[in-house]
């Protein structure tokens, strides 16, 4: 089987991540929209359980400082603001398309939040922090666009504090042989023709079910982030199987 590092948006030729960013750039205009239309408006509830589940872990009430990998139009960022609005929120990604609409939709808000929030392109293995910055880290629907899996792990935990929470929000298979199957026919062919029609990109909801087939999942996964310097993790899967969220401490 292959792994995640392997599936790649559109060819063998060029690297992943610089693939990913392309992908994203093509389907940013799109992309609120169809996570609506896949998960049934399910991805709502799916961020707030895991952000709630991240808090509940944290030494203090309110981190000081969190940062969103991956953070995409930005939903999640703006989320953390909703619960911690104390702390500065940062916003990192690869994709200059998903940032755009992002900073378009911070733009409209009020004064204190745009004073808490900011974000800025940067890659996921390489950030631009110094060891030991955030209180909390979280990534929603990334970790399985990573480069070098492991290695972003290894990088989110430097620059986490000492005590700090990693949240991770990421789809999964059922485990159920049952709905397993029912999941790949929807995921493998429903999904890629609706993401054709809407986004225009011929691939990129092509590579979505086959990068989460390879992604590791579950206790495959938590094994990884523990290699990589956590501790404590753990999952909770959501839905049938089709969401897991994974927490642990730095």
């Amino acid at each position: 089987m292959e792994r995640a590092e392997e599936i790649k948006p559109y060819n063998d030729e060029e690297a992943k991540g610089k693939q990913v960013g392309e992908m994203f750039d093509a389907i940013a205009p799109s992309y609120d929209f169809m996570n609506t239309m896949m998960t049934g408006g399910l991805h709502i509830r799916w961020r707030n359980k895991a952000l709630k589940m991240a808090a509940a872990r944290l030494h203090e009430g309110c981190p000081e400082r969190v940062l969103d990998v991956a953070c995409g139009t930005g939903d999640v960022s703006f989320r953390l603001h909703e619960l911690f609005p104390k702390a500065h929120i940062t916003g990192l990604d690869l994709s200059p398309g998903m940032l755009s609409i992002a900073e378009k939709k911070l733009a409209i808000m009020d004064e204190e939040t745009r004073k808490h929030i900011n974000f800025i392109e940067g890659d996921s293995l390489k950030m631009p922090f110094a060891d030991d910055t955030f209180d909390m880290v979280t990534v929603a629907y990334g970790v399985r666009n990573f480069e070098r899996l492991e290695d972003g792990y290894r990088e989110m935990r430097r620059v986490l504090k000492p005590g700090g929470v990693l949240c991770v929000i990421e789809l999964s298979e059922p485990a159920n042989p049952l709905i397993r199957s029912g999941y790949r026919l929807y995921s493998r062919n429903v999904i890629p023709l609706i993401g054709r029609m809407v986004s225009h990109d011929t691939r990129a909801y092509s590579y979505l079910p086959e990068s989460i087939a390879a992604c590791p999942q579950r206790g495959e996964m938590t094994a990884m982030m523990e290699r990589a310097g956590f501790r404590e993790a753990t999952y909770k899967s959501l839905t049938m199987g089709v969401i897991t969220i994974y927490i642990a401490l730095a």
